[in-house]
């Protein structure tokens, strides 16, 4: 839903017809970041496993990242439970695969990731792993961090 200033009824701008894996509608959706590049939202569609990018005004959305018929995985271009998404002033997302513990840093335009923070499959304490992370964020000057969940800790990594 969008809302302009001072009003109390909002905007429909993304999913419609209730839950499912069709493109006009959300399963879940979890984080979200606008790309003003695109004039767009990128959604971490959480039950669907996969990111979807949904162009405002636009009736549907199309696949970033992940399955489009809802099956988790952990290769280079599935995902299980994405929490949240971010992406840099280059295009590239960055998502936070909470299912995989790992975060997954997606190059504009590409459809297999790479593992940038944690282990695919594998939770743990060390500072390698991660244990359910459920948000990223960029600073300026593009170190990730990561809302490491269950290790009750943030944690940075170096730009990729």
């Amino acid at each position: 839903m969008s809302y302009t200033l001072n009003s109390t009824l909002g905007v429909l701008v993304a999913g419609v017809n209730g839950p499912g894996l069709n493109n006009t509608q959300l399963n879940g959706p979890r984080g979200l970041c606008f790309d003003s590049t695109t004039n767009s939202l990128i959604i971490a569609n959480h039950d669907s496993n996969n990111v979807i990018r949904w162009v405002i005004g636009a009736p549907n959305w199309t696949l970033v990242a992940g399955n489009i018929n809802g099956s988790a995985g952990n290769g280079p271009a599935a995902l299980s439970g994405p929490w949240d998404v971010t992406s840099d002033s280059m295009g590239n997302i960055y998502v936070a695969d909470t299912g995989n513990n790992r975060v997954q840093f997606f190059q504009a335009g590409e459809v297999n990731g790479t593992t940038i923070a944690g282990v695919s499959g594998q939770s743990g304490i060390s500072s390698t792993k991660l244990n359910q992370p459920y948000s990223v964020a960029l600073d300026s000057q593009l170190n990730l961090y990561v809302s490491d969940t269950n290790n009750a800790r943030i944690q940075m990594f170096l730009r990729y």
